[in-house]
């Protein structure tokens, strides 16, 4: 057996190597077929300005318009195709009611022998929907903090309305734009351009990748100012009915306010005040209250709080006039201003003098018969009579009465004394 193997063995190795290059040459002969694949290949959608002129929009679903691309021809073409050859289109004249698109195929070389030409899908599928416009606010957000001691007083937009064109379902879930500016640590106006974003009802961001808007950023001005708090003080005119008082006391509720300006112009401001001309008591007999807008009586600035209308109210408080009379005893009358030379003593001794008095009630309360002092002032009683001496004699001198603020003495009174010049005696 072995030797029959090896009887010609060159001649029988020759014979296999020539069989396997006639093989070769008739597969070169009869171009067998092939089949390649590309991946990745575009779908290009053609007239799609039927959707638009039917005021539709549309967007492609699921990346059906990106396909991988089977093609069977001879080798010899196989060998030579790229995938730029290939032409994937989906015609929109033939959408269905299920929005999808047919996927036709073909190859750049009408001339080049295909014979099959498939993709990994046969059709595009298209989310339709009407188109829907409108036009939104825009608001600007201060992002960050300002320096201490400073407010974003006001921000100022290029516009505060934009137009936005898309899908319906889009456009009806945006609510508002807005854009953001960062004022972190300012103490002077910012200002420059930023993006625009859409929110929902629910503040959230919108997608906008398929919307069409008339502006893709706005410019802002942030205008950055100075605050100061200061009291709100107010006067009145004119005097209430008779027997009545005003108190003294003027309320204004809220009692200080926060003004917001340059930090130049609000050194100079230390109160707001109301004046005297916006609250007339004449005649009243109880407390009078008046809404005052004080933004009248500001200057080279403004209220910080944005949700504060200006409107303080002031309130007069007035009370009724009360009366009572003091019993004052000559102990607690005080002679002074006596000449030298001169004694003195009251005429009637434990004699007392009946004073009737009047104020509001709180500084009547304080009013207290026992420590009332009266004072008899000579010297002043002898220059208001043009008297350049005394002589020993009885004289009915007025006393002066020292009664709390608020507390005034209805009624004079006199205390008879004699006077006795020592050198007479």
């Amino acid at each position: 057996m072995k030797r029959k193997i090896l009887n010609n063995l060159g001649l029988k190795l020759l014979s296999i190597a020539l069989a396997i290059v006639f093989w070769f040459l008739v597969v070169i002969a009869n171009n067998p077929k092939d089949s390649v694949s590309f991946s990745n290949i575009q779908v290009n959608l053609i007239n799609t300005e039927l959707l638009e002129k039917g005021n539709k929009f549309y967007e492609v679903l699921e990346s059906s318009d990106r396909i991988r691309v089977t093609v069977e021809a001879p080798r010899n073409v196989v060998q030579e195709l790229n995938a730029s050859d290939i032409v994937a289109e989906a015609d929109v004249s033939r959408l269905t009611e299920v929005n999808t698109i047919p996927i036709s195929f073909r190859v750049l070389n009408d001339d080049i022998e295909i014979l099959s030409i498939t993709g990994s899908r046969d059709a595009v599928l298209l989310n339709v929907e009407e188109k829907a416009s409108k036009w939104v606010n825009v608001s600007c957000d201060a992002r960050g903090d300002v320096a201490e001691g400073y407010i974003v007083f006001n921000t100022k937009l290029d516009q505060t309305r934009i137009e936005i064109t898309g899908p319906q379902s889009v456009v009806e879930n945006i609510r508002n734009a807005g854009i953001e500016i960062d004022v972190t640590g300012a103490t002077t106006n910012v200002s420059g351009n930023a993006d625009i974003h859409f929110y929902d009802a629910e503040g959230e961001v919108v997608d906008d990748s398929d919307i069409v808007k008339n502006a893709d950023s706005m410019h802002v001005e942030v205008q950055v100012l100075a605050t100061k708090e200061v009291p709100v003080e107010a006067a009145f005119a004119g005097a209430p009915e008779e027997g009545y008082l005003a108190t003294g006391v003027v309320e204004c509720e809220p009692s200080s306010v926060m003004l917001a300006g340059t930090a130049s112009a609000l050194a100079e401001i230390s109160k707001i005040s109301i004046p005297e001309k916006e609250l007339d008591i004449t005649g009243e007999s109880g407390n009078v209250e008046k809404v005052v807008d004080i933004r009248k009586y500001l200057e080279n600035a403004s209220l910080a709080d944005g949700s504060f209308n200006g409107r303080v109210t002031v309130t007069v408080h007035i009370e009724p006039v009360v009366e009572r009379t003091l019993v004052l005893s000559q102990r607690n009358i005080t002679l002074v201003n006596l000449p030298e030379g001169y004694e003195w003593g009251f005429t009637e001794e434990n004699e007392t003098y009946r004073v009737r008095i009047s104020g509001l009630d709180e500084a009547m309360a304080a009013v207290n018969q026992n420590t009332v002092q009266g004072t008899i002032d000579i010297g002043a009683w002898m220059t208001a009579g043009n008297m350049q001496e005394l002589t020993t004699g009885g004289y009915e001198i007025p006393v002066s009465i020292a009664l709390p603020d608020g507390v005034s003495a209805e009624n004079e009174i006199s205390v008879r004394v004699n006077i006795v010049k020592l050198e007479d005696e």
